[in-house]
């Protein structure tokens, strides 16, 4: 009995149209990684920016405190009758009422002291929000008062803003 082996040989127009096929998966396949990837580093790079935002603001605050400026340190909280400060046993509700408060227990530069933040740590919740945890300290002639505070920013027109500050003493 004789056996007869028969070797297919595609044409080449077969073979052109196989490359073209496996050529288009793999570009498919890449742009599909590819497209989640860059998503991602945009929502990074987008945190990054806020998160410098954010920072940025507290930078001013201290550094408007230290100058004595109380005014100043406010203009890191949204100007809004929705703005809050918690702290102790009382709650202050409005930005001019919070401002009120700060004038009213820091009449004084030497009460005010100088201001620092530290152990920051800041979550973007979403594209517009943010929480930050982080440790304040005033450093005064006869005392150093200091504490921790939880901070929500939003962002605003204006930009990043305080909308709520929850702040103790230790």
């Amino acid at each position: 009995m004789v056996l007869y082996v028969y070797k297919y040989v595609a044409p080449p127009e077969l073979l052109r149209q196989r490359g073209a096929l496996i050529r288009t998966l793999a570009i498919l396949s890449i742009m599909a990684t590819a497209g989640p990837i860059t998503i991602a580093q945009q929502k990074l790079k987008n945190n990054s920016s806020s998160r410098a935002a954010i920072r940025a603001v507290l930078d001013a605050q201290a550094a408007a405190w230290n100058r004595g400026d109380v005014e100043g340190y406010m203009d890191g909280y949204d100007r809004s009758p929705n703005a809050e400060f918690v702290g102790g046993d009382s709650i202050t509700r409005g930005w001019q009422e919070v401002l009120d408060r700060y004038k009213k227990k820091y009449d004084t530069r030497q009460k005010m002291g100088v201001l620092t933040f530290s152990d920051l740590e800041i979550t973007m919740l979403s594209k517009d929000a943010a929480i930050v945890l982080g440790r304040w300290r005033l450093k005064r002639a006869n005392d150093e008062p200091h504490g921790t505070f939880t901070l929500l920013f939003r962002k605003k027109k204006a930009g990043w803003r305080i909308v709520h500050d929850h702040s103790s003493s230790a």
